[in-house]
């Protein structure tokens, strides 16, 4: 699939373009941000102040929200070249990584969409002789603990995989790394907090993020996060499958 093929079918699916996120959800999510939100913080370490000006305008230009001011509720949207030119630069940075046979550490804090999609470039990456991160399970969290699953950091709470925002997850397995004398992974993939905080700690990391999520862009935008894709984190997780094949393509560890 070409890129001109792919951003068809990502505005096709609703990954892109008319998306189904809230105009007044983006907006909401800016001024939590910039108020230090917890959930909506992300781990992201800011290096300066931001006003929420500059965030509505590099949510436009990273992501294609709409630059209208005065367009304050209904839909809003996710420009699918954005999106193709981000999976790009996450593919080939990620297929150098995978050539140099680097520790690689992913990570989801939204299962029900992207697990599948961390999973399969986890296999991929396995297959072509990087080291996929393993960390050491059954670190408390919450009411829950932190497992791994086809090589997926998730949080998991009550039999069920949790949706999160917190950075703690991500903070919690570095140190349980540390504590096992492990190293610290080489490149981080993952999404919301877990890449956010990834980021903050110094590690080269590579997220998606939707557009109701401005901590990833800001944190692109100081030079933390290398990539963040702006994409819907959370349709049916089939639907990727031809985003993942793009990536995979683009790093040269498509299927022969």
């Amino acid at each position: 699939m070409n890129p001109a093929e792919l951003a068809a079918y990502l505005d096709s699916v609703r990954i892109t373009g008319q998306v189904a996120t809230a105009r007044q959800d983006n907006l909401k999510h800016m001024h939590l941000f910039l108020e230090g939100n917890e959930h909506l913080g992300f781990g992201v370490e800011l290096t300066r102040e931001w006003t929420f000006d500059e965030v509505f305008d590099l949510m436009h230009q990273r992501v294609g929200t709409s630059p209208d001011r005065g367009h304050t509720e209904g839909q809003d949207t996710i420009d699918a070249g954005k999106c193709v030119a981000a999976l790009d630069r996450f593919g080939d940075r990620f297929g150098e990584s995978v050539r140099r046979g680097d520790r690689i550490l992913f990570a989801t804090g939204h299962p029900a969409g992207l697990l599948p999609v961390h999973a399969a470039l986890a296999r991929a990456a396995a297959a072509a002789g990087a080291d996929v991160v393993q960390v050491p399970e059954g670190r408390r969290f919450g009411a829950g603990d932190i497992r791994q699953i086809f090589g997926v950091l998730v949080w998991h709470q009550h039999g069920g995989l949790m949706h999160t925002h917190f950075p703690d997850p991500m903070r919690l397995s570095l140190d349980t790394l540390a504590d096992h004398g492990l190293a610290a992974p080489d490149l981080v993939v993952a999404d919301h907090g877990w890449a956010g905080q990834a980021a903050s700690s110094g590690l080269p990391t590579l997220g998606f993020a939707d557009c109701n999520d401005p901590g990833l862009f800001v944190s692109e935008a100081q030079d933390q996060v290398e990539v963040a894709v702006p994409l819907d984190d959370n349709v049916c997780p089939g639907l990727y499958a031809p985003l993942v094949d793009y990536v995979l393509d683009r790093a040269g560890l498509a299927p022969a």
